[in-house]
């Protein structure tokens, strides 16, 4: 589980900050929270319930509201602003620093950033990357591919054709995100995200060859970093006693990270092309997303048939 994004990190991966002041604190600062503070109340005096492990962001209307303030009061205001677990402050739209806040954060350790971009915009930037970066994560055992533009995590025992199948995907075109271990986390209410762990980036395991890299072989068209995990097809080792869905009524999910997927179980058996089925399976999810249900069609038609027959057979006896 990830629970600390070092400052350092924090601004090598979002160009539109940089640092203004306190370089030589910033490898020591960690950000611990996802969510980003602008300290209007505490300019006025009001400190019951400041957050000062945040990241605290800075914009027109705070600074305009500090320049109104006298110097001693802005002083103690900002030096209770910049605390030691106050990973960094942040200033938007290039605006002026005030002197009292540049002494502050130097005494505190804190370090200042800037950034050319507005307030709203570094808050919901910051707030979804640090959502990412800070969500807690689990592995599950599969494959993780991206077909037709949708996530797909291939699920089953080990042995039964996963990575081959996989395989076969990534050379009609489609991704491969990770293979083996997957990484998950949630987005959103609704929404679970896969990755491959850093150690298995763009690798695959083929038996009876060995560890490929699948960025050297196929490009960089063949290899995602993530993708949302839409659908899970499980595939199993052929039962002849199993009773498997030939209709496609059942609808079946499998939960990760508390968020329900939809699962479709296909059976694997010599002679089958897998790759050609996962990416049926994937046309027809998408199909039944978008109202088409194949299954629902032949019902009503089965349904219409079986109605137009009784009627032809009470027709005859009453003749």
């Amino acid at each position: 589980m990830t629970n600390t994004v070092k400052l350092t990190e924090f601004i090598n991966d979002n160009s539109n900050l940089r640092v203004l002041q306190g370089q030589e604190c910033v490898s020591g600062k960690k950000i611990t929270v996802s969510d980003v503070y602008r300290p209007g109340l505490e300019l006025s005096g009001y400190f019951d319930f400041y957050p000062a492990d945040r990241v605290q962001l800075l914009g027109r209307t705070e600074i305009s509201y500090a320049a109104r303030l006298d110097h001693d009061l802005r002083r103690k205001v900002f030096e209770k602003i910049c605390q030691k677990e106050t990973p960094c402050l942040l200033v938007s739209r290039n605006l002026p620093v005030p002197v009292e806040l540049k002494e502050a954060a130097e005494a505190a350790g804190t370090p200042i950033l800037i950034s050319n971009d507005a307030t709203t915009y570094l808050m919901s930037m910051i707030t979804q990357y640090l959502a990412v970066k800070l969500a807690e994560r689990s592995s599950v055992h599969g494959v993780l591919v991206e077909v037709f533009g949708m996530g797909v995590l291939l699920a089953g025992e080990s042995g039964v054709g996963k990575s081959e199948t996989a395989l076969a995907l990534v050379q009609h075109g489609h991704r491969l995100i990770a293979d083996d271990r997957v990484d998950v986390y949630q987005r959103d209410h609704e929404t679970v995200v896969g990755e491959a762990p850093r150690i298995l980036k763009h690798l695959m395991e083929i038996r009876g060859i060995g560890i490929i890299d699948v960025l050297k072989l196929f490009g960089i068209g063949a290899i995602k970093d993530e993708t949302e995990i839409s659908l899970v097809i499980n595939l199993t080792n052929w039962d002849s006693k199993a009773n498997y869905d030939r209709l496609g009524f059942q609808e079946n999910t499998r939960i990760i990270c508390g968020i329900a997927v939809p699962q479709v179980t296909i059976p694997v058996k010599v002679g089958r092309n897998m790759e050609n089925i996962v990416e049926v399976a994937v046309m027809n999810f998408r199909a039944k997303a978008m109202g088409f249900d194949a299954a629902k069609t032949f019902d009503e038609n089965l349904t219409s048939l079986i109605a137009e027959n009784s009627e032809e057979e009470k027709g005859g006896k009453a003749d």
